[in-house]
């Protein structure tokens, strides 16, 4: 009777996969247990066959650079272990049977919160809960950890790198805080700090951060498809897979080091409206274009939706999403979709509040109304604002924005710029840059009078850059 249990429960975790997925799970099986070849497959013992912890470490390091860090290899191999079988003495072998590896399989790959969670449990300790919030947090740095590392060893960033990004190492570590920051303890208080490190969570508090926090189970997916090399390539992927990480456009062959890490790109675009998610587009960068807020304006006004990321002298980095193209006129634009974010020290995004509709302002050039690009709060008490004195800004916050409810995002209230970048999200407009290319300056003409009666020529003459649409950066 044991043996027909744990046939059914078997048949059953194998039937939610589809014919080429499972031949693609038991290729990835016969390969780790050392059972491939027609040999192997007429021996009837094939089917008793096991994977050890020590081979799945010589499948990463049979390649030069393992897919997979060392730490997750262990932490995958926990998982499948604490897969219980009807009849078997469970968690004493060392060898992960053929049931226990198609059930872990399916658990991670198409289960519930409900079905990941013990293997997650036993992830994240061998002996399962409950846990430390200090071990959570070593999990989940390991899992994004993971995630850069893979993606990068398959070539799936998508025309990001690491090396036209900032490193990822101060980013893994704000990102695990911010999906901690999600843990509830029972009474539902959400600890910080080093109370956060050494609370207690037992498996039904871990099981609802699991279900609330969709980035655990993406990411998990991520490192088994990509890692293991397995159902990495099928089609039933979700978009949250797909445009986990977006096509960098406009970068390559320029020298440009983004601002953003991956694991920030990763968190800032899972915010984004989903179809904006697919696609960034790089429209200015002080690096390339100057420091000047007429270049600023002439690469963003009309271009669609655009993040905005900035870093002040004293190395913190913040910004916000426009959801509407930037227009110079002297009225508040945007709508609720906008929103401030953190990026270091502190990784988060704050959306707004409904207090008001000051969601973003960009005017130049005008004598009575503030000249500078702004978001939340409002006029001179903006959430963040950039003067078109370029160079200077503030973040005021006291305590918070009110259009966003974040932060003072910079060191100081008033900082002074170090670099910005301008990423366009999504398809750029068919009409962008199509109204005559127009310059700031050749809207204001009393800006342009006025920088030739300084003996300054027209900077952004000879800086209208064809647009870069039709460059395939991956």
């Amino acid at each position: 009777k044991m043996g027909n249990a744990e046939s059914n429960a078997y048949q059953n975790h194998l039937s939610r996969f589809l014919p080429e997925e499972q031949s693609d799970i038991d290729g990835l099986f016969d390969t780790l247990s050392g059972s491939s070849g027609s040999a192997g497959a007429k021996n009837a013992k094939a089917a008793k066959k096991t994977v050890t912890l020590a081979a799945l470490q010589a499948r990463q390091s049979a390649h030069t650079r393992e897919p997979l860090p060392e730490p997750m290899t262990a932490r995958l191999y926990n998982g499948m272990k604490s897969i219980d079988l009807p009849g078997k003495s469970s968690g004493l072998s060392e060898q992960i049977a053929k049931e226990q590896f198609v059930i872990f399989m399916s658990n991670l790959l198409k289960g519930n919160a409900d079905e990941k969670i013990s293997i997650i449990m036993r992830m994240i300790a061998k002996t399962g809960g409950p846990l430390k919030g200090k071990q959570i947090q070593e999990f989940t740095e390991d899992l994004i950890t993971s995630v850069v590392h893979v993606l990068s060893y398959r070539k799936e960033l998508k025309g990001w790198s690491l090396e036209n990004t900032r490193d990822s190492s101060s980013g893994v570590k704000a990102l695990a805080l911010e999906l901690l920051s999600e843990l509830k303890l029972p009474d539902g208080t959400k600890p910080v700090g080093s109370q956060l490190l050494e609370a207690n969570f037992d498996q039904s508090v871990i099981e609802d951060w699991v279900y609330r926090v969709p980035q655990i189970s993406v990411f998990l997916s991520v490192v088994i498809r990509q890692g293991l090399h397995v159902l990495h390539s099928l089609p039933d992927q979700t978009n949250d897979i797909l445009n986990l990480v977006p096509h960098c456009k406009g970068v390559r062959g320029r020298g440009v080091v983004s601002l953003f890490d991956i694991p920030a790109i990763i968190y800032i675009n899972s915010h984004l409206p989903a179809e904006m998610q697919h696609k960034w587009q790089l429209l200015f960068s002080s690096r390339l274009h100057g420091e000047s807020f007429s270049q600023l304006c002439a690469h963003i006004v009309d271009k669609g939706p655009c993040l905005v990321i900035m870093r002040d002298l004293d190395g913190f980095l913040f910004g916000g999403f426009a959801s509407h193209s930037w227009e110079v006129k002297p009225q508040f634009q945007g709508d609720n979709r906008c929103f401030l974010f953190s990026v270091f020290p502190t990784l988060a995004v704050y959306t707004y509040t409904g207090y008001n509709d000051h969601y973003m302002y960009l005017n130049h050039g005008q004598q009575t109304m503030p000249n500078g690009l702004g978001m939340g709060g409002q006029h001179g008490y903006f959430g963040l604002w950039i003067d078109s004195d370029y160079g200077k800004g503030h973040s005021k916050a006291k305590p918070r924005c009110t259009t966003y409810n974040s932060p003072q995002l910079s060191a100081k209230e008033d900082f002074t710029l170090d670099a910005m970048e301008v990423w366009a999200v999504g398809d750029i407009p068919e009409n962008a840059g199509r109204k005559g290319k127009k310059s700031i300056l050749d809207v204001d003409p009393q800006a342009q009078a006025l920088l030739e009666m300084a003996g300054k020529s027209r900077q952004s003459e000879g800086l209208r850059e064809p647009m870069e649409e039709d460059e395939d950066d991956d």
